[in-house]
């Protein structure tokens, strides 16, 4: 038995990893983050407005984003969740506005019912913090859609979920819980070809969790599927630092940014698109550099 994981593992690791929404993962990928809410831990309230959030993607589309990402709920850490009706109201007219951008958009919600709404009017992804448990008609929609689906690890719920996280140890409990998680959506009828995973930076975690999942991201490549990293002006790196506020850690960000990419993260998740690009492209150029 020990012999046929550890070829299962090794199969995954050194299989091609499949364009995922269209988009070929021979090159990291950036997804450019659309809070259209009220409170998100960053930039909250800076484009509730529809016509604020839909000229913020276009800058981000222009910057070098290769997927938008529309969230109409906070899930920063302490987030009290909103109705579904609300979230609809925020997300759908961004997503409207932003469907000829000539990137695929990302619906960032944990309802199905969000989801349903998202992609009849033009999103392509769903991307759920709860890796699709939340809503239980979640994994019969995203099969039945066909939708690319990222599931992503969390421990507890938004409200509580940094009230003393606990681990064994947390690479290997975050990998065993997206296993089972990619398994129960196959299991669904969602092609293992749509399925992305997200380590969950910050979600239920403490520093040192973030940082034993950070060094050691190469892990989750043993899931065969691609990986998606959010550490976008995330609170540990202000905790490792002098404290900075959330839009004053973009040194940071980069640096977990590169080091994810280090380690063969196919997608990154971020705020600031335009810097994540040009950092990106020197990294590219001194890895390929003769």
């Amino acid at each position: 038995m020990a012999r046929a994981r550890i070829k299962t593992l090794i199969d995954r690791i050194s299989g091609s990893r499949l364009p995922f929404a269209g988009l070929a993962l021979d090159r990291p990928r950036i997804m450019g983050i659309v809070n259209v809410t009220p409170d998100s831990f960053s930039d909250g309230g800076q484009f509730v407005v529809p016509e604020a959030a839909i000229a913020h993607g276009r800058t981000l589309r222009a910057a070098g984003a290769d997927i938008l990402d529309i969230g109409g709920e906070s899930t920063r850490p302490g987030a009290v969740p909103v109705s579904a009706d609300d979230e609809l109201k925020r997300v759908i007219p961004v997503i409207a506005g932003l469907q000829d951008c000539g990137v695929p958009l990302s619906i960032d919600t944990r309802r199905a019912a969000v989801m349903a709404a998202a992609l009849d009017a033009g999103a392509a992804i769903v991307n759920d913090v709860s890796a699709l448990t939340h809503d239980p008609d979640s994994p019969a929609l995203a099969a039945r859609c066909r939708a690319p689906v990222v599931l992503m690890h969390m421990q507890g719920e938004p409200a509580t979920m940094q009230a003393d996280p606990r681990y064994d140890y947390a690479p290997l409990d975050v990998f065993d819980y997206l296993e089972v998680r990619i398994a129960a959506c196959v299991a669904a009828g969602i092609a293992p070809a749509n399925i992305a995973v997200d380590p969950g930076i910050g979600f239920g975690k403490s520093v040192k969790h973030n940082l034993e999942i950070l060094r050691r991201l190469s892990l989750f490549h043993g899931l065969g599927v691609p990986i998606l990293l959010g550490a976008s002006r995330k609170g540990f790196i202000g905790r490792l630092s002098p404290g900075e506020s959330a839009d004053r850690r973009l040194p940071g960000s980069l640096a977990a940014a590169l080091a994810g990419v280090a380690q063969g993260v196919q997608i990154l998740r971020v705020h600031d698109v335009a810097e994540t690009a040009q950092a990106l492209a020197v990294w590219q150029a001194i890895q390929s550099a003769s």
